[in-house]
């Protein structure tokens, strides 16, 4: 870009203008590239495998953010460069994240990938109760005290082509300095020269015996409440409540290692669609979800409800024949299809009339431990309505609430013990463009203060058995802790 351009696009009206070069890193990772130029307070990874066993072509680096949104309650807090420089008390903190992006007219430029910066964070699960009334005030106590809605404005990014062997290094100029074209390209001079600086020493990994750690954790519920739960779950589904309810409970272990060693260990053994490393300054959030929340790229809303699970065979017959069970399974079939309609009627509310389709339905997707049934649906985005306004129609997921959905979530307040927070919620990015990439904040580490918290639910049915249920949530976090043991090995 020219500065006549840059000038140009000034006089149109954007107060933030992309200025972006393009290297050769085929000497690079995303992740060496990560920890050259962004491991500090308010920078984020995010990777992506499709179909469990190919790397997705974009990986997004985002540089420590210097202004940042925390929501907590109806509390809105700006903070710029780690100081609080606004405060907003908010009927809708949704409402007020559209016009906090508002500020933000950023032009879209051709040739570029489709994110070059945006909001990035999550919106936790609590963020549903700014949509429903019925849910407005959440019973339980925080034990984390992490904000309900964090999102950092990325205005430094660099996309790394894991196709191409290149990378995209963009900063957003603000043309009401004079000197801002000047100034950005500095910037990108100086980002490029970390680039080329040798990694500094970083620890070796041993994927060989990890210690169990299965045992040493804190449950939010004793097996005994938690079964009862169950019971409790079914009895409403017999009165005719609810069709399902998705019961979760939190462990906690004591976590010693670096939270970027997490992120290395679970890369390596869960690699899934949507991968991601939070390091918020105060905690970080760790994941590898199969699954979407909400995507909303060029007007069409998808959401892909994924329900009926196996572990991978060990051979290619095995394989089959599990997928052959699986598909077989009246009740997770069942459990499947409910999912479905709830995702048709999720994407209807903000859909063209007519224009909501199941695209896949019921398909096999692999991934390294495990087999998914998955289903895809998507829909066309009215056009008077915007992502947030399919994000408020979509949060939380089906497969994290169940069915119906606000009756669903009603049980969860009476019944799990502790807020939610991030689990359960959105991860991903509204970029300047107006898309919207998010998935469901499962199989997900909240680090802070020493410890690491992970939840896991179980979709509860009439004919649930409840010890089958709880272990279903100690299955769920088995590949964490997994990758906890490795990391902690390194540590040592």
């Amino acid at each position: 870009m020219t500065l006549d351009d840059f000038s140009s696009l000034a006089a149109q009206g954007y107060n933030r203008v992309p200025l972006v070069r393009e290297v050769l890193a085929d000497l690079d990772t995303p992740l060496s590239t990560y920890l050259k130029l962004a491991d500090a307070p308010y920078s984020y990874l995010l990777e992506s495998v499709q179909g469990g066993e190919k790397w997705g072509r974009y990986s997004i680096i985002g540089l420590p953010a210097s202004t940042v949104l925390r929501v907590y309650g109806h509390t809105a807090l700006v903070l710029v460069n780690g100081v609080e420089t606004e405060r907003h008390e908010c009927a809708d903190p949704l409402a007020f994240v559209e016009v906090f992006k508002a500020r933000y007219r950023v032009p879209t430029i051709s040739g570029l990938p489709r994110f070059n910066g945006g909001l990035v964070g999550y919106f936790g699960y609590d963020s549903v109760r700014y949509v429903e009334q019925r849910l407005a005030h959440s019973p339980h106590p925080d034990p984390l005290g992490s904000p309900d809605i964090l999102l950092m404005v990325s205005d430094e990014v660099v996309v790394f082509d894991n196709l191409a062997g290149k990378l995209h290094a963009m900063v957003l100029a603000d043309p009401a300095d004079p000197d801002a074209y000047q100034v950005g390209h500095a910037r990108l001079d100086a980002l490029l020269a970390r680039l080329r600086q040798p990694l500094a020493q970083s620890k070796v990994l041993s994927l060989d015996n990890p210690p169990d750690r299965d045992m040493d954790y804190r449950a939010s519920f004793t097996r005994q409440d938690f079964e009862q739960a169950v019971s409790r779950v079914k009895e409403y589904i017999f009165a005719g409540d609810c069709m399902q309810v998705v019961l979760s409970q939190r462990m906690s272990i004591d976590f010693k290692a670096a939270p970027i060693d997490l992120y290395r260990a679970l890369r390596s053994q869960n690699p899934t669609p949507y991968m991601y490393f939070f390091n918020f300054g105060d905690f970080h959030v760790v994941g590898s979800s199969p699954e979407v929340l909400v995507r909303v790229e060029d007007g069409e809303v998808t959401v892909r409800p994924i329900a009926g699970t196996r572990p991978r065979g060990a051979t290619h017959e095995a394989d089959l024949a599990l997928e052959k069970d699986l598909l077989s399974d009246a009740k997770e079939l069942a459990e499947h299809l409910m999912l479905i309609d709830l995702g048709r009627n999720d994407v209807g509310r903000v859909a063209e009339i007519g224009q909501v389709q199941v695209t896949e339905k019921m398909v096999i997707e692999r991934y390294s431990n495990v087999m998914h049934i998955v289903s895809n649906v998507l829909g066309e985005l009215r056009s008077d309505l915007n992502a947030m306004d399919a994000l408020r129609a979509i949060l939380p997921a089906g497969t994290l609430s169940g069915a119906p959905k606000i009756r669903a979530m009603e049980i969860i307040d009476e019944l799990e013990p502790v807020k939610r927070g991030v689990y359960g919620g959105a991860v991903g990015y509204w970029a300047w463009n107006g898309n919207m990439d998010t998935a469901i904040a499962i199989r997900t580490a909240v680090i802070k203060d020493g410890e690491l918290h992970v939840q896991a639910g179980a979709g509860i049915v009439a004919d649930s058995q409840p010890e089958l249920e709880w272990e279903e949530t100690i299955n769920k976090r088995r590949a964490m802790f997994r990758a906890v043991a490795l990391a902690e090995q390194s540590a040592e």
